[in-house]
């Protein structure tokens, strides 16, 4: 059973500890885009402070019909969050039964979600070995069992591995035959949105979609995300957790982040760019074996013998953060991601790199 939070982007205490500011760190423990948010939502933000003398709108009803318009559905399939992560504890009340399965390596959240509300959870183990491959068959025979919601993060967290719509199909369907609940996590599809399975599951009955506007569109620290899923299920998704629970200034920067098309075709291009320039950096150690990705991040595996939290704790001293992977269900301490930054962060990552593996 997990306990303690273990995530990337715990910038504020590693700058405590180092005695620094948190803008003087390198952080590329959180996947974030490095371009950072849009002019369109900080100027949005500046405008709505004096919003804040009233009550948020309950309805999130203009972030509803801009989500709709960006993804060619209607308002009615969508259901707004203080970042998606509250959706993952919100679901567990929802869906019926008590036996879940998590495609794992993933999102630690899921099994915190589901233990605080005494589910049994098992994980259906993927392999580095295998590009964390996922066998229909396998997975077949593990629903079979009696599985009441399957976990599936797509692109995958932390290995990057985009799942294409065949294969997720072949799961819906699965699970469709085997009366499972299947939530779909594409928090990080923004970056690959042409793959999503939006459509499928805007429709269904037995699945719900999760989204998070944290990591592509910049801003991590308002907490944004939303579901996709049919109009019964988004409404009672809304109604959970009390009124209130997305701030005006959120909602304002959600607005204006679906509709700065021009940030965001431009981070589209660069983080496509740099991620090839950092995996191209990377490969070239031969302490090491990088996974390919579809996201903004790199998983990395260290196969020199020295592990993830002793190459973390040597990069400290540069200022330099990374995302030691032990604590994921099915890797070990020889696993790290890395985030796709800037063109000079990136680079200053392999200089001090080859100076700790020279």
């Amino acid at each position: 059973m997990l306990h303690s939070y273990d995530h990337g982007g715990n910038i504020f205490t590693v700058a405590r500890q180092l005695g620094l500011q948190p803008e003087q760190i390198f952080d590329f423990s959180a996947s974030i885009n490095p371009l950072g948010m849009s002019s369109d939502v900080r100027r949005s933000l500046i405008c709505s402070i004096d919003s804040l003398m009233h009550y948020p709108d309950t309805s999130h009803a203009d972030l509803k019909q801009s989500l709709a318009t960006f993804h060619n559905l209607t308002g009615d399939h969508f259901a707004v969050a203080n970042g998606s992560t509250e959706l993952i504890y919100n679901l567990p009340a929802l869906i019926k039964g008590k036996r879940a399965l998590i495609v794992s390596p993933s999102f630690s959240e899921y099994e915190r979600a589901l233990n605080q509300h005494q589910w049994d959870v098992k994980h259906f183990i993927l392999t580095h070995e295998n590009d964390f491959y996922i066998n229909i068959d396998d997975l077949s025979s593990s629903l079979a069992t009696g599985v009441d919601a399957l976990f599936l993060c797509n692109p995958g967290n932390p290995n990057g591995t985009l799942y294409p719509q065949h294969v997720v199909q072949e799961i819906y369907s699965l699970c469709e035959s085997a009366g499972t609940f299947l939530v779909l996590d594409e928090a990080f599809m923004d970056f690959c949105e042409e793959s999503s399975s939006k459509y499928l599951i805007a429709r269904s009955k037995h699945s719900v979609l999760l989204r998070s506007m944290t990591k592509f569109f910049g801003i991590p620290g308002l907490r944004l995300g939303y579901a996709i899923c049919n109009a019964d299920f988004a409404q009672q998704l809304d109604v959970l957790g009390g009124p209130w629970k997305v701030n005006t200034l959120a909602l304002s920067a959600g607005v204006a982040a679906l509709r700065d098309t021009h940030h965001n075709q431009l981070s589209l291009e660069y983080i496509s760019r740099e991620r090839q320039q950092l995996f191209t950096g990377l490969t070239a150690f031969r302490a090491f074996k990088v996974h390919p990705s579809s996201a903004n991040y790199l998983l990395v595996e260290i196969i020199n013998g020295m592990t993830s939290g002793e190459l973390k704790a040597r990069l400290l001293p540069n200022r330099i953060l990374i995302r030691d992977c032990g604590s994921f269900t099915g890797l070990t301490n020889f696993f790290f991601r890395v985030a796709v930054r800037t063109s000079e962060e990136n680079n200053q990552l392999l200089k001090c790199l080859c100076r700790i593996l020279k």
